[in-house]
């Protein structure tokens, strides 16, 4: 297979060489092949062009996944402006901010999303078109209006004799040139608006050839159901595989459990890219009650027959995944210890990698059959990672990180680029250690570092971490008050609720959850109290909890 040397030349040789494959589906509607994409691709040029996009112009897009999102992000792309995907779950005055800070002329936006906005708070925008049909819902250019209500007649114009693969001819991008703005969900402070070069774009594809190249192929199926306007979705469940040639398959309903798993049967994704909350929800539901039984754990710890029971726990985890993955690649955010514990001792086809925003996502990742558990890989192709510490092996310290990967500071932000950027690392904000292997272990963010009273470091997502597999506890935040450690806890109110459980009895679960995981940690870790949280944590849209805004909460 010939590897193409530059992004938009992978973009090019994937629409021509899969020109009759399906491309792109939003699950249970419609579907579009390669070509078809590539024909709206050219529409939207001809639009562009029309109204006086440049080449560097900013292009917004702001919507739940679906198709339509993923074709206007290629042809923004393929044109040479730069693309600033927002994510949908922001509230509408970020997403007015967001737009123009970013100095986007056009945007991309989804029905509900749109319904929030109001024009009038983004004066710099020419129009906004609408995702489900590229209708213009706004406009402040009579030449957009004219342009997409002829624009099949222009279509045909242009190429009388039909839209054929030799007509497909896109913009050529050079390394340091801008391709995204990619705004931060942030879960220690506001967004900021990381520039993303296509030397970064391009050496994250490039990852996915080289690691998952033999595994995923053309004509393969996966599911798309990360938001697509956060890096880590957008590299690994949209802009690789559509360079491989995969039918990608947009999940456009929230992902409960149901609709999830139904679409996982229907679809068997030939790998599954997932944030922990969606194996650890499958865990604790259909594979924990089943081994809690003392005669199942006795049997599981005999050989042979134990042997034989983990395996058939694993493939019915796998079936109900979809049977047909390679790898389920879980990232951003940390997985219980408990039950990454089960996962490895059953022999689970999973991997954990980390990575960042500012890198486009990818910083380190393993093959499930090497992978070390309790870790996120080593360092990926093209990346440099080091710890600053005295001994990198055993003090943690932050993470910082070298390479094509590193994007190339933040839009519009010196200070916090000289900050983050110094001397070519990118601090991470993450702290870790790596092994004589090269293996990363995280052990919190340095931004969420405590300090004990004799000038301990406590890190609270390990003690999160622990609690996290005591009876009836959802999530949890640590905190600190004076010297004292605090935990806010959201409890299983499901299992509550089928168990009959108050709220005096749940405090005296807590409690006991209390004085459980003292036991288990140092004394200058221990927490002094509970406080049960009446709804759960406000979280990013990659599911990590906002720690910031509980660091003040009463206890």
């Amino acid at each position: 297979m010939h590897l193409p040397e530059s992004f938009n030349e992978a973009l090019a040789q994937s629409v021509k060489t899969n020109w009759n494959r399906n491309s792109m589906s939003d699950y249970g509607d419609i579907t579009f092949q390669y070509k078809d994409v590539a024909r709206i691709i050219e529409k939207l040029h001809i639009i562009f062009e029309k109204v006086g996009i440049q080449k560097g112009d900013k292009i917004a897009l702001c919507g739940r996944n679906q198709s339509r999102w993923g074709i206007a992000f290629l042809a923004t792309m393929t044109y040479g402006a730069v693309a600033v995907p927002i994510l949908h779950d922001f509230h509408p005055e970020q997403v007015h901010q967001i737009t123009n800070h970013s100095e986007a002329r056009l945007l991309f936006v989804g029905d509900q999303v749109w319904k929030k906005l109001n024009p009038e708070e983004m004066p710099n925008l020419i129009g906004v078109l609408c995702n489900q049909d590229y209708q213009v819902v706004f406009s402040r250019d009579k030449k957009l209006d004219e342009t997409r209500d002829n624009i099949n007649k222009l279509f045909g114009e242009k190429y009388p004799d039909s839209f054929r693969p030799e007509h497909v001819s896109y913009h050529i991008d050079e390394r340091e040139e801008l391709a995204l703005i990619n705004y931060t969900s942030g879960t220690t402070s506001n967004s900021k608006g990381v520039m993303i070069p296509y030397r970064a774009i391009w050496s994250n594809t490039e990852f996915g050839y080289e690691k998952l190249g033999d595994e995923l192929r053309p004509g393969d199926q996966v599911l798309s159901m990360l938001p697509m306007a956060h890096m880590y979705g957008m590299a690994f469940e949209f802009i690789y595989e559509f360079t491989r040639g995969v039918h990608i398959n947009f999940l456009t309903k929230m992902p409960t459990p149901t609709i999830l798993l139904k679409a996982l049967a229907d679809i068997k994704p030939r790998i599954i890219i997932c944030v922990p909350l969606i194996l650890e929800k499958i865990v604790r539901k259909a594979v924990l009650p089943k081994i809690k039984d003392p005669k199942i754990r006795l049997l599981m710890n005999i050989p042979i027959v134990g042997d034989q029971i983990k395996k058939r726990i694993c493939v019915g985890m796998q079936e109900a995944l979809g049977g047909n993955f390679y790898e389920a690649i879980i990232g951003g955010a940390a997985i219980n210890a408990e039950i990454e514990g089960l996962l490895k001792d059953i022999g689970f086809n999973y991997t954990v990698g980390y990575g960042a925003t500012e890198c486009a996502p990818i910083l380190s990742y393993e093959d499930w059959k090497e992978f070390k558990k309790g870790s996120c890989g080593k360092a990926a192709p093209r990346m440099t990672l080091k710890i600053d510490s005295p001994d990198p092996q055993n003090i943690p310290g932050e993470i910082l990180a070298k390479g094509d990967n590193v994007m190339l500071g933040y839009y519009k932000n010196e200070e916090a680029t000289a900050e983050t950027l110094i001397d070519g690392w990118y601090h991470t904000g993450d702290l870790g250690i790596i092994d004589a292997e090269g293996n990363v272990f995280i052990k919190g963010r340095s931004k969420n570092m405590l300090l004990g009273a004799s000038g301990q470091n406590i890190y609270p997502e390990e003690i999160e971490d622990k609690l996290n597999s005591l009876p009836m506890v959802q999530e949890c935040v640590v905190i600190q008050k004076g010297e004292k450690l605090y935990a806010l806890v959201y409890p299983d109110m499901e299992q509550a609720k089928a168990l009959n459980l108050g709220e005096e009895e749940l405090k005296s679960v807590m409690e006991q959850n209390r004085k459980d995981l003292n036991v288990q940690i140092p004394a200058y870790e221990q927490i002094c109290g509970i406080r049960i949280m009446k709804q759960e944590f406000e979280k990013t849209p990659k599911r990590s909890i906002k720690r910031f805004l509980y660091k003040d909460a009463e206890v």
